[in-house]
């Protein structure tokens, strides 16, 4: 009876220690599971532009140029709106570093912060310039002193709209889905490059290196990669001739993948006029497309308009100040990208001789 009495009492307390027992190991085996899924699942997409990682880590700015006019009326009008935004609340913004890969100081080194690195040997990139951001990029991360855990990848043809966070979710980095980087579409040519034992093709995320928010040692691992991947892809006929200008693009994608990298896409990284009409949520203008339209407000891609915004237009000096605006009806996203432009060359000393000065 005794024995029975002392059961009896124990009994609820055991199962109260069971059921708690049982919770914490549930709790702890979902919880890994949501880790394991947030590292392997990939590519979240993701409409707002809201902080979703380490909420106190900075992010170093980093984008790489040339000595060429060309990028440097463009770096000139990015510096000017990353230095407006990067203090305002909401701003995970640090440091920048204008990557220089033409081998030698430009008159530009006072007024951007700049790192020299040396171009790719001559003839390697076959007039594709760009081939020569992720050897820039080795470069910087080997030698450079880099104060931020993340860094955001960017480009000379990037405004700021707002202050951005970092976007990045602890590892997993943030990135901007194209609507033009297809792999799937690709397969056979993907498939030199990602074996199947690597997996699906799916694996790899429909974006290009900018804008990406990455941690700085796992950029580490994947640039030499890219790299390789580039050069061996512009080294391949059929390779070059599918990706094109975007070549680069694809082989961040396929290097990134082949590290077993995820990224999340956010939809609203950036807008790119004239194709996005509003700026929105967005953090980022890229105008990297001419803007073109007739004086009733209606675009004419493919065709020199009446009124035109085309950054390719001044491939050998800077635009000039105070540019006129679109006519009435042209989308929201093109005036405040020409307002921006017009604001940053008010601003900047010297805007016409491209030197401070």
């Amino acid at each position: 009876m005794i024995v029975r009495k002392h059961m009896g009492r124990a009994s609820p307390i055991l199962l109260l220690l069971l059921t708690l027992v049982f919770f914490f190991a549930t709790y702890n085996l979902l919880t890994l599971i949501i880790r394991n899924k947030a590292s392997n699942l990939g590519s979240w997409v993701v409409d707002g532009g809201k902080r979703s990682g380490d909420l106190n880590s900075k992010f170093h700015v980093a984008l790489t140029a040339t000595d060429a006019p060309y990028s440097q009326w463009q770096c000139r009008i990015m510096y000017y709106w990353y230095k407006k935004v990067k203090d305002m609340p909401g701003s995970d913004m640090g440091k920048f570093t204008r990557i220089l890969h033409s081998g030698s100081p430009d008159k530009l080194m006072k007024e951007i912060p700049t790192f020299v690195v040396d171009p790719l040997p001559e003839g390697l990139d076959r007039g594709y310039i760009v081939l020569n951001r992720p050897w820039a990029f080795v470069q910087w991360l080997e030698k450079a002193t880099i104060e931020e855990e993340y860094i955001l990848m960017a480009e000379p043809d990037h405004i700021f709209v707002k202050p951005l966070p970092n976007l990045a979710h602890g590892i997993q980095p943030a990135g901007f889905p194209f609507f033009y980087i297809k792999p799937a579409e690709h397969e056979k040519i993907i498939r030199k490059f990602y074996p199947k034992e690597n997996g699906p093709v799916t694996d790899i995320d429909p974006i290009g290196n900018s804008p990406v928010i990455i941690k700085k040692s796992l950029l580490e691992e994947i640039a030499p990669t890219w790299v390789n991947v580039s050069l061996t892809m512009k080294d391949d006929p059929e390779t070059d001739k599918a990706f094109g200008w975007v070549l680069e693009m694809y082989a961040y994608a396929v290097a990134s993948a082949l590290h077993g990298v995820r990224h999340i896409l956010y939809k609203d990284f950036m807008i790119q006029p004239p194709w996005d009409l509003e700026v929105g949520k967005n953090n980022i203008i890229h105008y990297t497309y001419g803007c073109d339209y007739n004086l009733k407000g209606e675009l004419t891609y493919g065709k020199k308009g009446e009124w035109r915004f085309d950054k390719r237009s001044y491939l050998s000096g800077p635009p000039p100040r105070n540019l006129s605006l679109p006519p009435p009806g042209v989308p929201e996203s093109v005036v405040r990208l020409v307002k921006m432009v017009n604001e940053a060359t008010a601003n900047i000393p010297g805007w016409d001789t491209l030197t401070s000065d």
